[in-house]
């Protein structure tokens, strides 16, 4: 039972830094016949905590409105006053 705890303890230890430090992972698959290359696929993969990732710069998840509501928000203003232009040059347009 204490070679349970200190296993738990000794992953939980190595996630903590994992995640504070990040992890790259990254490969290419390529599908071909003949040497044709017919697909490639390159998978890009970081593993890290959003204060790390925030920390480099990665932060794209604050500005996709199916993942954040505060962009989702965003989206919606922006939409409505572009629409909101574009009535007001139309009814422009008509009046001359």
């Amino acid at each position: 039972m204490v070679e349970h705890s200190m296993q738990s303890s000794t992953i939980v230890d190595v996630l903590e830094k994992i995640l504070d430090k990040g992890v790259v992972i990254a490969g290419d698959i390529t599908v071909g016949i003949a040497d044709v290359e017919l697909l490639t696929i390159k998978i890009r993969l970081i593993v890290a905590s959003v204060d790390k990732a925030k920390e480099i710069g990665m932060d794209w998840w604050e500005t996709d409105p199916y993942l954040s509501s505060k962009a989702a928000n965003n989206t919606t203003k922006t939409l409505e006053e572009e629409n909101k232009r574009l009535l007001e040059r139309l009814e422009s347009l008509e009046r001359k």
